[in-house]
């Protein structure tokens, strides 16, 4: 996640207060992929694909969505990393992996060449070390997801549709060629597609279970391609321990490790990142009718989650309901009693019914303790969700059919007075398959101060971000033009906004700015270059709704400044305001 004194403009401040309620900068945390060589699955759930570059890869219309995969960019970019001094889990890893690393070692030790690459490739891994060492490891992840096979070792799309992680690391692709080539990696990984091929027939079976459990506990079959795609990803030269998790566009993506024991990858964590490419176009799908549930944020304003869910009702409401569903399909290491084969006598089955009693009472309360850890680790709607999905399994229907009544039918102040009752966990005990993210510095920074209203302390550590050589320039002008929007300077937050745009190769931070630019020319007015900047951003490979949204309705209407409503006093129910203005609702647009 990342992250003044002039002349004003008589709309500007609702602009402002408007604009802020929105997203900042790209606050997700965003995923990985490659290209590919996998495994042969006979079902119709998950389907192998070809050795082809993965992300730039297209589905056929009517195919398989759902994919297991290996990836030969992945594989060089993995064997790099371990020839440069990445042992992590080694001891835990599958033997394939201390094969090939010590088939290159020998290489290494036979060839002066060879050497040399490896010195080049692992200096440049050396000056790209990140203190996060998940995130140092997830960067070279996100660039192999989008690279060419060898010998090309290209990215498969454009400098600016690259993952933002993976852009501080796309110059190690010419080193990485050479030490593809030095040490004769294609050729290691093709003798070794036997093992990969084995790895994926194990992790197979299970993979398949946990989707056909999903879609029963939803209720919803696995439908053909629809233009997104869940894949999973096997990498043994990578740390079993770790499971990296993504999202990019429409591709939902887990690159997995097995266990050299047990040839087992962390399911739990690859169900989470499956149920949000089932869950996810439901509730997105319902995006323009969330403002409603926007009171839910306040309560859980200092819980310790990352900061998109306490900013975006959508991402919350996603991942509340995920952990509902998976409290539902939690497993337990003790079986159900089974019926008898022959009833002799009638105490027989009473005793069965006792014992199925007694199990569901014990299963339902080891449910009903993890949907309440989930609460007090910041996500206070899962019971609310939960119940609800007891209601579906009792009427049989699906949760296609009942998202929009689970919705809709909250009873939000309700539901906002639970959650301010409940007690969080401190920050850094909640126990997600997102990496704990790292100390909140640089531009980050800034823009908590930003949402909190602190536009000082935000445009300083903006400006030294600025002075600095290596400092995130295009987000540090993001934020600079939204301080100008609070402070009332529409030129000068044009001229950031212009910059950013000129910069930047985060994909929200590029549509955003485009669509601020667009409102900033809809209040001069000048309409047709407001809606040249609305049309800009839809070419932006953002693909998050409100950022589509917020264009096209640019397009069809100027965008208006709002007229200020008489706000009554401060009340506990007002709506969170990240902005730190209290009357911000006075400033949103009547709805078109």
């Amino acid at each position: 996640m990342f992250n003044m004194i002039r002349a004003t403009h008589p709309a500007l401040f609702c602009l402002a207060t408007l604009l802020l309620t929105l997203p900042l900068a790209a606050q997700q945390d965003p995923p990985q992929t490659g290209s590919s060589s996998s495994s042969a699955i006979p079902s119709q759930q998950i389907q192998e694909s070809t050795s082809q570059a993965r992300i730039a890869h297209k589905t056929e219309a009517g195919g398989s969505a759902i994919t297991l995969e290996n990836s030969e960019p992945l594989f060089d970019i993995a064997v790099a990393l371990n020839a440069c001094g990445y042992d992590a889990d080694l001891a835990a890893s599958s033997p394939v992996r201390l094969a090939i690393r010590e088939e290159v070692n020998e290489e290494l030790r036979n060839s002066a060449p060879a050497r040399d690459s490896r010195d080049a490739i692992c200096l440049y891994i050396r000056d790209h070390t990140l203190a996060d060492k998940a995130q140092d490891i997830a960067q070279y992840v996100s660039l192999a997801l989008y690279t060419t096979p060898p010998p090309a070792l290209a990215p498969s799309v454009g400098e600016t549709e690259l993952p933002p992680d993976s852009t501080q690391v796309v110059n190690i692709l010419p080193l990485l060629r050479a030490f593809n080539e030095q040490l004769h990696l294609h050729a290691l990984y093709v003798e070794h597609l036997p093992d990969y091929q084995a790895l994926n027939d194990a992790v197979h079976g299970p993979l398949t279970k946990m989707v056909l459990s999903s879609n029963i506990a939803v209720r919803m079959p696995t439908s053909g391609y629809d233009g997104r795609r869940f894949l999973v990803l096997l990498e043994p030269m990578l740390a079993p321990s770790t499971t990296n998790a993504r999202i990019y566009a429409t591709d939902y993506i887990a690159v997995a490790s097995p266990n050299g024991a047990t040839r087992t990858i962390h399911m739990d964590q690859v169900r989470h990142i499956y149920l949000q490419y089932v869950v996810e176009p439901l509730i997105y799908a319902r995006a323009a009718a969330m403002d409603r549930l926007l009171p839910l944020l306040k309560p859980i304003h200092e819980a310790p989650i990352d900061f998109i869910y306490r900013s975006d009702i959508s991402a919350y409401i996603t991942e509340c309901l995920i952990r509902a569903i998976e409290a539902r399909l939690l497993e337990f290491d003790f079986p159900r009693p089974a019926k008898p084969n022959a009833v002799t006598q009638r105490t027989d089955m009473i005793h069965y019914d006792a014992d199925v009693a007694a199990y569901e009472k014990k299963t339902e309360a080891l449910r009903r303790e993890l949907v309440e850890r989930d609460m007090r680790q910041g996500w206070a709607l899962t019971e609310y969700f939960y119940n609800q999905l007891l209601l579906t399994e009792r009427d049989s229907t699906s949760l296609k059919e009942d998202i929009g009544q689970m919705v809709y039918g909250m009873d939000v102040d309700r539901e906002r007075k639970h959650e301010s009752q409940i007690a969080f966990y401190p920050e850094g005990t909640n126990g997600t398959i997102r990496r704990t993210p790292p100390p909140i510095t640089g531009i980050r920074l800034a823009e908590m101060d930003l949402m909190k209203g602190d536009l000082v302390t935000a445009e300083d550590i903006a400006q030294k971000i600025l002075a600095d050589p290596k400092g995130d320039h295009p987000e540090a002008h993001y934020v600079l033009a939204q301080v100008e929007l609070m402070q009332k300077s529409p030129e000068d937050a044009m001229e950031h906004f212009t910059e950013a745009i000129k910069t930047s190769k985060n994909p929200r931070t590029l549509a955003w700015s485009h669509i601020y630019l667009g409102r900033l020319y809809d209040t001069q007015p000048d309409r047709p270059k407001a809606i040249e900047e609305y049309k800009a951003a839809l070419t932006v490979r953002d693909s998050a709704p409100d950022t589509k949204a917020a264009a096209e309705k640019g397009i069809k209407a100027p965008f208006a400044t709002p007229r200020r409503a008489q706000q009554p006093a401060d009340d506990d129910n007002t709506p969170l305001d990240p902005s730190g203005k209290a009357e911000k609702e006075a400033y949103r647009p009547d709805p078109k």
